[in-house]
């Protein structure tokens, strides 16, 4: 198992590399509800990818990405990826995705 947590850069580099569709990428190392490590990925989609016709496509895409990229499944984290788009984030301005 590998020990290293990627960083925000890493992350950053993903989401950069995802554009126009993906604005943004926050990750938290957390517990999760049964008190296990986890990574919470929180991606910010544009509204024209969060449409419902791509929005499967898309999740599909940054989910393998962020995965393949990050070696995620080589980790004692478990991986959560939840996503907002920009017009919702935008209402609810919730901290933790900005």
């Amino acid at each position: 198992m590998i020990s290293t947590l990627p960083t925000q850069e890493q992350v950053d580099q993903i989401a950069h590399s995802l554009g126009p569709d993906v604005v943004r990428i926050r990750m938290r190392d957390a517990l999760d509800w049964a008190d296990d490590r986890a990574l919470y990925f929180y991606v910010i989609l544009s509204d024209e990818a969060a449409k419902p016709e791509r929005l499967h496509q898309i999740a599909k895409k940054v989910r393998q990405r962020l995965f393949d990229d990050l070696a995620l499944l080589d980790l004692e984290h478990y991986a959560y990826v939840r996503f907002r788009s920009a017009s919702e984030q935008a209402v609810i301005q919730e901290k933790l995705w900005d």
